[in-house]
């Protein structure tokens, strides 16, 4: 059977490496290449500021390589669409037909991504699309992926869930009304082991640090959000 050339868009974190994960299991694909984007002075990826030298180490270690794109610190849509409009015609040309992503259950982003690379005549496909947070939570328990918990909400989880493993205790720990994968954002994680890595990826985190930053809406409206991080590191 001939596999469908993919591009994964990856992030680093828990749903990003459960979906490569089924991905691969399938065997539909051949991906060949992991796409992430990463702020162009930092360093770091823009959706868990993890560095590219640890992305890099995830890549080696998938087997997969990874295409960075990079964008300016004040990047707005334009900014963005501009970088993705680019990495879509690079990989269109090497015969990629399909783009996979790692989201459970946000219709409004998916149809963005539909509407996005339909112009190219490339396709989206979404292994966790449309589970439960539950069954998500549990089939990645189940896949025998290792992460690490990297930021969390402040109104939801305190500092000392920064470095806490995700594993069924963290799950069961969690307080009521809390999302189990973290779908509201009360959580977010770092990938360093498991079925698709040939070996762990070695890293440091910093300790706990406490931050804020506004979010403006388009009804002008803007909200301030706190969280706690930790900042991530390569390690030998």
């Amino acid at each position: 059977m001939t596999k469908i050339k993919a591009v994964f868009n990856w992030s680093g974190g828990k749903d990003s490496a459960h979906a490569l994960w089924r991905a691969l299991q399938s065997g539909r694909y051949e991906i060949v290449a992991l796409l992430t984007t990463a702020d162009r002075d930092t360093g770091r990826s823009t959706m868990h500021a993890i560095p590219e030298e640890l992305l890099h180490a995830q890549a080696e270690r998938i087997g997969i390589p990874l295409h960075i794109v990079r964008i300016p610190a004040e990047w707005g849509s334009d900014a963005y669409a501009s970088a993705m409009r680019a990495a879509v015609e690079h990989f269109r040309a090497q015969g990629v037909t399909h783009f996979i992503f790692g989201d459970i259950h946000l219709h409004d982003v998916r149809r963005y991504r539909e509407a996005q690379l339909a112009p190219y005549g490339l396709a989206v496909v979404e292994p966790l699309w449309d589970e439960t947070s539950e069954q998500i939570i549990e089939g990645f328990l189940a896949s025998g992926l290792r992460t690490v918990v990297v930021t969390t909400m402040a109104d939801r989880l305190g500092a000392e869930a920064i470095g806490r493993e995700l594993d069924a205790a963290f799950v069961a720990s969690l307080p009521a009304g809390t999302d189990p994968n973290g779908e509201n954002g009360e959580y977010h994680t770092f990938c360093y082991d498991g079925p698709i890595f040939r070996s762990p990826v070695p890293f440091r985190l910093g300790p706990p640090q406490r931050r804020s930053h506004d979010i403006r809406h388009d009804d002008g409206t803007v909200h301030t959000y706190t969280y706690w991080f930790a900042e991530l590191e390569a390690a030998e």
